[in-house]
């Protein structure tokens, strides 16, 4: 592959802004040929490399030197994300005591594109002498690494991205992805699902898309209910629960959702001066059967019930249709797209 083809030896300046993005489109087409390639060149080593992981009851502990290096911790935060219990060995480290840290159990997944870089070469004996098995992800199976290694998923033969054809990028890009597909794959035979992964991502966005509707809704307690006979300026003349919440959830006397009233719609009796309405049945002017979700049901999949119907209150109910929380709008200011907030409540029927 002749990377250099697609983007010549022409100067570029700043003020060139089409050569620019020719030569960045140059760059990205030549580093996802060589993914492809390798794509096109997996075999019965990566299966063989799959089933290594898939089976190892230690950790996977994942090396390299260099860029080869910083992919390798990627692969093992990736492996450790996924279900597969991972770290990183530096191997000049190893040399100097942390070859310690292997254990009998312990898979070695080792990344070196040429397979002859010498921090690597020198750690393998050590490795073969405890019976740890190795599993290489590297240019030439016949290279040491290659040799001394139990499998060989081969990256295959790439020239570097860059006019001197030099520095490590095509080369770790092929290495990353080689190393993603490893993980993500042997994730599928350990069956890790969603539970698996928010358990292992509490924080941050990933972990709040992953939370279910009990973690961030109101608990029935903190919201407001009454009965389909009750009027709505009893209703509203009661204390309000601890957190403010827009909305009443109507029960009838089985405890089952009948309805749900808001904010707004009090505000439109008002507007209307409808002081009949104010002083009559709150069930004869609730919206019935209102938009709810299930217990249980991802935080990500109640927002865009939220988004799609243009709510800002969601009933959260169990499985025979009894209320246990409501979700509002508020709370989930990070989790809602911001276009959300600005829209006025409104009563859907």
């Amino acid at each position: 592959m002749d990377a250099q083809a697609d983007f010549g030896s022409v100067d570029l300046s700043l003020g060139d802004e089409q050569g620019v993005i020719d030569r960045g489109r140059g760059i990205l087409h030549a580093e996802a040929r060589a993914i492809v390639e390798a794509a096109e060149r997996l075999d019965g080593a990566f299966v063989r490399a799959v089933h290594r992981l898939e089976a190892c009851s230690g950790n996977v502990v994942v090396t390299g030197v260099g860029k080869a290096g910083l992919v390798a911790r990627k692969i093992s935060a990736t492996l450790a994300s996924t279900g597969t219990p991972s770290h990183f060995l530096h191997p000049t480290e190893a040399m100097h005591g942390d070859l310690g840290v292997l254990r009998g159990d312990d898979l070695l997944l080792t990344l070196s594109q040429s397979g002859e870089t010498e921090e690597i070469t020198r750690l393998l004996p050590h490795v073969r002498a405890r019976g740890i098995p190795i599993v290489a992800i590297t240019g030439r199976a016949e290279s040491t690494l290659g040799r001394a290694a139990d499998v060989v998923v081969t990256s295959g033969p790439v020239r570097e991205a860059c006019e001197l054809g030099l520095a490590p990028s095509t080369s770790t890009s092929v290495l990353l992805a080689l190393g993603d597909s490893l993980a993500l794959v042997t994730s599928a035979l350990r069956a890790f699902t969603a539970e698996d992964f928010h358990a292992r991502h509490p924080g941050g966005s990933l972990g709040r898309q992953l939370m279910q509707v009990e973690d961030l809704m109101r608990a029935l307690p903190q919201c407001r209910t009454a009965l389909p006979e009750e009027s709505v300026r009893s209703v509203f003349s009661r204390a309000l629960p601890a957190r403010r919440t827009g909305a009443v959830m109507i029960l009838d006397h089985g405890g089952t959702l009948a309805g749900i009233f808001t904010d707004s719609d009090l505000a439109r009796l008002f507007e209307r001066r409808n002081d009949a309405a104010i002083d009559g049945p709150i069930g004869d002017v609730m919206t019935a059967r209102p938009t709810t979700v299930a217990a249980g049901t991802r935080l990500r999949a109640a927002v865009e019930v939220l988004e799609t119907r243009r709510l800002s209150e969601l009933p959260v109910v169990d499985a025979g249709g009894r209320p246990v929380g409501l979700l509002d709008v508020v709370d989930l200011v990070g989790m809602v797209p911001p276009e959300l907030l600005d829209l006025p409540l409104q009563r859907v029927a």
